[in-house]
């Protein structure tokens, strides 16, 4: 039977899991709280360089060592930066569990010398340079820009070459320092887990981390009306991006925000798939639901031909306008449902899955769902949550951003 489990370790470090005696591997993962919003433009792009600094080693393991161990238990393994945290996880099986919290909980205090330091950097500003050639993450760190002006969430997760370029080692140390301790991250585990062993694991190996008291800043955004087109000769496409005001992570009208997103703007089957991607107007389009910690908005993108760029635009806001004036019929809040439901099982089925649900939770809500739970709320959605989310958040502000070749 599948159970929760969460203890407090002397220091603040929550430790949470959730048991399954059934599961045929365990995944762990330690989820930091700090991402692009939480630094300063000095030091803009150091919470996703600081994630590749961590499998650099640390005083007791070289970088070779941390790989060598990862690949000698057959662990899959990985690490992610967003605008607002920071997670490493490995997926075992359940006898590796020791092993990878071993070398996961030493790589949570990495070595950051000088000389691994100076190397990394490099790669970073080639990952940028790589990025900077995709007319995608151009638009969507620009448009990102526009709609959080002046605000930390417009910042590049990745950084820019100026700011990377002039980032010193002392400034990533210390920003370590003041972001990831006890207090600040915690540790998830899901599948087949001894939880007394993995409690008592940990709190040897974070016996002398110190506790972190440290609190986000919750300015809240403020959108305003804006629209602005980025030109790029070499381009053979035209690119178009929306950003308006949503829900934010822990808004009870989450669901419902979701499905709304499904119905306006899912890959397959939704208004705008029919509207612009079936008759060929555009490449792609998309209506999605981006929510933050305390803030949240809505997010639509297409890409076509230049020529039709006037045409695509023109009816991707008429289906928005459509949506907010007549709402959405049952049977659409039903098919999207049925879609999402289906997508959380399958994302569920796998420790991996439900790690990163759970850690993800407690982080934002500091609660447990199960994933009974998180099905139910999610298709208790009805048409009445749906339009009192079209109430609450009309899509107004809006923030324009396109990159086309003229």
């Amino acid at each position: 039977m599948i159970s929760f489990k969460h203890v407090t370790l002397p220091n603040g470090l929550d430790v949470i899991a959730e048991v399954n005696p059934q599961a045929q591997s365990t995944a762990l993962g330690f989820m930091v709280k700090t991402g692009a919003r939480d630094e300063v433009p000095e030091v803009a792009g150091v919470s996703h360089f600081l994630e590749h600094m961590m499998f650099k080693g640390t005083p007791r393991r070289s970088a070779a060592d941390v790989n060598r161990e990862f690949d000698a238990m057959g662990a899959s393994n990985n690490a992610f930066t967003s605008n607002e945290v920071t997670c490493y996880w490995a997926h075992v099986l359940p006898e590796f569990l020791p092993r990878a919290l071993d070398l996961l909980a030493d790589m949570m205090r990495p070595a950051l010398r000088t000389e691994d330091f100076n190397m990394e950097k490099k790669v970073i500003l080639e990952e940028i340079a790589l990025y900077l050639d995709r007319p995608t993450h151009v638009l969507f760190e620009a448009i990102m820009a526009d709609y959080f002006a002046g605000h930390s969430l417009g910042q590049s997760v990745l950084g820019s070459r100026e700011s990377i370029t002039a980032l010193a080692q002392p400034q990533m140390r210390k920003y370590f320092d003041s972001h990831y301790g006890p207090g600040n991250m915690v540790l998830a585990v899901a599948g087949n887990v001894d939880f007394d062993q993995l409690v008592g694991l940990m709190q040897a190996a974070a016996a002398s981390w110190q506790h972190l008291d440290i609190r986000r800043d919750y300015t809240v955004p403020r959108p305003q009306p804006r629209r602005r087109h980025i030109v790029d000769a070499k381009l053979k496409r035209h690119y178009m991006a929306l950003m308006c005001p949503g829900p934010s992570s822990q808004d009870k009208d989450r669901h419902a925000s979701h499905v709304l997103a499904d119905v306006i703007g899912d890959h397959e089957g939704s208004r705008l798939y029919w509207a612009l991607v079936e008759p060929g107007l555009a490449d792609e389009a998309d209506f999605s639901f981006y929510p933050l910690d305390r803030t949240g908005s809505f997010f639509a993108y297409a890409s076509c031909d230049p020529a039709r760029r006037d045409q695509v635009e023109e009816v991707l806001l008429a289906e928005i306008k459509k949506v907010i004036k007549d709402g959405v019929t049952e049977a659409e809040i039903t098919r999207s449902k049925n879609k999402i439901e289906t997508a959380g099982v399958l994302h569920g089925e796998l420790p991996l899955g439900r790690m990163r649900s759970i850690c993800a939770r407690w982080t934002y809500h500091h609660e447990y769902r199960p994933l009974e739970a998180e099905l139910a709320e999610l298709e208790a959605v009805s048409g009445a949550d749906i339009k009192e989310v079209l109430r609450q958040y009309p899509c107004s502000p809006v923030t324009m951003t396109t990159l086309g070749p003229e």
